[in-house]
């Protein structure tokens, strides 16, 4: 019986060891926050669950190309005389650097994030509404474990946003990756 289980432990540190190549799709939820909007002091912080949707292409254990949809949700705060929303989401595309240790790959990621922010101020009988987007570089980085083709991911992503103090998102994935072929 000790041998079994013995087996049965070994055989799964060796598939946790290392992660399936070929295409894979995911999902992830977290908390975000976008930071001084329009210099207000205003910071939309998730209080709603940020999310995820990521889908991507490891050839090589080393190396992976990815998009991400990113929902960092939104916000509404009274003060004073009045009201101040906000809602953020982005999609990125990333080159990934992975580096396969025992158990799990650490992983960087760099890229480029198209962003939307929307929002108003409501006060003193005056609205201001704001609809801006833009796209700039976006970076990332974590660890993953893996479990055959299932992984779990632990990451950050960050990018500048026009008129904020930059955005940031933690959020924990799960991964199921389509093998593209036998691994040797």
């Amino acid at each position: 019986m000790r041998k079994i289980l013995l087996a049965a432990v070994l055989l799964l540190i060796g598939t946790a060891a290392q992660a399936t190549d070929g295409v894979y799709l995911g999902a992830g939820v977290g908390d975000s926050s976008l930071d001084d909007v329009f210099d207000s002091g205003f910071s939309l912080r998730s209080h709603d669950v940020s999310w995820k949707a990521l889908v991507g292409f490891r050839p090589v254990d080393f190396f992976g190309v990815e998009a991400n949809y990113m929902d960092f949700g939104g916000e509404r705060r009274n003060f004073g005389l009045g009201t101040m929303s906000a809602n953020a989401n982005a999609f990125g595309a990333y080159a990934i650097a992975y580096l396969p240790v025992p158990f799990f790959d650490l992983f960087a990621k760099a890229g480029a994030a198209r962003w939307q922010l929307r929002g108003n101020s409501f006060a003193e009988g005056q609205q201001f509404s704001f609809n801006d987007h833009g796209t700039d570089f976006a970076y990332g980085g974590g660890a993953q474990a893996n479990f055959g083709p299932f992984s779990a991911r632990f990451e950050y992503d960050g990018f500048q946003v026009r008129n904020t103090n930059g955005l940031s998102m933690y959020t924990v994935d799960a991964i199921w990756t389509i093998p593209l072929g036998p691994r040797m």
